[in-house]
C-alpha cells in the first residue's frame, strides 16, 4: 500500500504542507511552473531553501500582487471596516497578528494588522509572556523599513475611510471551478477543505455559514495554499494518509474582547476527534488552513506505521523556535493489515425481486462494502432470502437503519470478521477509444490488472464487438508491442 505519513510534531500550516509535498515530486521546479500557470488572480508561487535546526528543507513563498500576506489562514464574517493610519487586516477572532520578528523562545513582536472595530493596536517591540496570535507560521512578512503599510488616504491632513472587498464561499467556488484549469476531483477537494473552514468559522462566531466571508487578499493566498496541497495530493495519489498527533502550540491569543487560548477557536473546532497536544513552545503552530487540510485528507491519525520509506520532504515555516519549525512528509510502502468488518444479516420471505434489488442499491449508497443474498428455506416451508451486508464498524448504525427502512425484516443479526484485501488503485488511461479505468491490485506476492467493466462495455457497444475483443483493443492501444 502506498502510504503518506505527515509528521506534525511542529504543527501544520497550508504552505508548510505544500512545501513538504513538493519535495516528494520527481520534478519540483516543473510542478512549481504548473502552479504559476494556473492563473490564481495576483498569486505567484516560489520555493526557497530553508534551514531549521540544521535540517534543510523548502519554504513555499506565496505572494499576492507582489506581497507575502502575514495573516492568511484566518477569516471573518462580512463587515464594513474603516482604516485610519493603520493596516487593518485581521480576521475572525479579531486578534492582534504578528510581523515575523520571532525569537527562539517563541515570543514575537506584535504589529497592528487588526480591524478597527475590535482589535488591539500594538506596534511596540516589547515581548509578551503570552504569544501573539499569528495565523500561518510561514505567512509573515515585514514591510520596507519595518513600517506598516497603511490604507489611509490623506487630503489636507484628513484620513479617508474605505472598506475592503470580501469574498463569500460562493465567490471562492466561482474562482476555483470557473477560472482554474484543474481536474474535477482537485476542485472538489479544494471546496471540501473550504467547507470545513467555513463550518468552523460559523461555529466559532455563531453565524450562518453563508455569512462567513474571506478577506480579498487573504482569500487569494489561502486559495493558493489549498490548491497547491490538493493538486500535489492528486499527483502523489497515496492509497492512505496517516497523520501524527498534531502539535498546536501553547500560549494565548490577545484580543480586544479578552485573552483566548491557543489553539484558536476555529482551529480547535476543526481538530475535534483528532489527537492534539500543546507542548512548551509558546505560539500558534497549527493554523485553520493546515487543520482543515489534514482533516480532509487523513484516513487516520496515529504513530508512524511500519513502512518502507521511499521519499522524505521537509516543509519549513518562517518562524524560528528551539525545535525545527517544519512538517515532514514520508512516502513509502506499507503492508496491508487485517481489517475489522461487521456482517449484518436478516431473513425475509415477503419481498419481491424488485424490492430486494432496490434495497441492495440503497445499502450500497449507505456505505456497505458488499451486499449479497442466498436462497433459504424458512418457517412453514416458505422459500426466502438471507440478506448479508458487510460494512465497517463506523457505518454500522447507518446500515442498520437502512436495512430496517428498505427491507421487511423485524430483526438483524451481527457478526464480526477480519478480512484481508489486496491493495487496490484505480487509474485512468487515455486510449483512442476514450478514457479507460484500470484497476491494479497487489499484495501478498500477487499483482493483478483489470479494466473496469463499464468502460469495456461502452467500447464493445460502440464497436459492436465482444468484451474480450474490447479488452484486446485497449491492450494493443496501451502496449502496441
Amino acid at each position: 500500500m502506498r502510504t503518506l505519513y505527515f509528521d506534525c510534531s511542529m504543527g501544520a500550516a497550508g504552505d508548510m504542507l505544500s512545501a513538504a509535498l513538493i519535495e516528494l515530486m520527481p520534478d519540483p521546479d516543473g510542478f512549481l511552473g504548473e502552479l504559476n500557470a494556473l492563473g490564481i488572480p495576483g498569486v505567484r508561487f516560489a520555493k526557497e531553501v530553508s534551514v531549521k535546526c540544521g535540517i534543510t528543507g523548502t519554504h513555499m513563498s506565496v505572494t499576492v500582487n507582489g506581497e507575502e500576506e502575514e495573516s492568511l489562514d484566518h477569516y471573518e464574517p462580512m463587515q464594513e471596516h474603516s482604516h485610519e493610519h493603520s493596516h487593518d487586516d485581521s480576521h475572525n477572532d479579531s486578534c492582534v497578528h504578528s510581523h515575523d520578528d520571532s525569537h527562539d523562545d517563541g515570543s514575537v513582536h506584535s504589529h497592528d494588522d487588526s480591524h478597527s472595530d475590535s482589535s488591539v493596536h500594538s506596534h511596540d517591540d516589547s515581548h509578551s509572556d503570552s504569544s501573539v496570535h499569528s495565523h500561518g507560521d510561514a505567512h509573515t512578512h515585514s514591510h520596507d523599513g519595518g513600517h506598516a503599510h497603511s490604507h489611509s488616504h490623506h487630503d489636507g491632513g484628513h484620513a479617508h475611510s474605505h472598506s475592503h472587498h470580501h469574498s463569500s464561499l460562493h465567490d471562492i467556488e466561482h474562482i476555483v471551478r470557473g477560472h482554474l484549469a484543474l481536474p474535477k476531483k482537485v476542485q472538489d477537494d479544494i471546496m471540501s477543505v473550504y467547507g470545513l473552514i467555513a463550518e468552523a468559522e460559523s461555529h466559532a462566531h455563531g453565524i450562518p455559514v453563508t455569512e462567513v466571508h474571506f478577506h480579498e487578499v487573504g482569500a487569494m493566498d489561502a486559495i493558493a495554499d489549498i490548491t497547491a496541497v490538493c493538486l500535489l495530493m492528486d499527483r502523489i495519489a497515496p492509497d492512505e494518509v496517516v497523520v501524527s498527533p498534531v502539535h498546536v502550540g501553547s500560549g494565548q491569543v490577545r484580543c480586544a474582547h479578552g485573552i483566548l487560548p491557543v489553539p484558536a477557536p476555529a482551529t480547535a473546532y476543526l481538530l475535534r476527534d483528532v489527537p492534539i497536544y500543546g507542548g512548551s513552545i509558546r505560539g500558534e503552530l497549527c493554523t485553520p488552513t493546515g487543520a482543515a487540510l489534514l482533516k480532509h485528507f487523513a484516513a487516520r491519525f496515529g504513530s508512524l506505521p511500519v513502512m518502507k520509506v521511499q521519499a522524505i520532504g521537509y516543509g519549513m515555516g518562517k518562524k524560528d523556535f528551539k525545535a525545527a519549525n517544519c512538517v515532514r512528509a514520508m512516502l513509502g510502502e506499507t503492508e496491508s493489515v487485517p481489517e475489522e468488518v461487521c456482517e449484518l444479516s436478516c431473513n425475509v420471505d415477503d419481498m419481491t425481486g424488485e424490492a430486494v434489488g432496490y434495497a441492495m442499491e440503497r445499502l450500497f449508497e449507505a456505505g456497505a462494502l458488499d451486499v449479497y443474498t442466498m436462497p433459504i428455506g424458512m418457517k412453514k416451508s416458505r422459500p426466502g432470502l438471507l440478506i448479508h451486508v458487510m460494512c465497517r464498524e463506523e457505518k454500522k448504525e447507518e446500515i442498520i437503519r437502512a436495512i430496517f427502512q428498505h427491507t421487511t425484516t423485524i430483526g438483524i443479526r451481527e457478526n464480526q470478521f477480519r478480512r484481508y484485501v489486496l491493495n487496490r488503485r484505480l487509474e485512468p488511461i487515455d486510449t483512442p477509444y476514450g478514457t479507460v479505468r484500470r484497476k491494479s491490485s497487489e499484495g501478498y506476492g500477487v499483482h493483478r490488472i483489470k479494466y473496469e467493466y463499464e468502460d469495456l462495455a461502452r467500447i464493445a457497444r460502440e464497436k459492436h464487438i465482444s468484451l474480450e475483443e474490447a479488452a484486446l483493443l485497449v491492450d494493443h492501444a496501451i502496449r502496441p508491442e
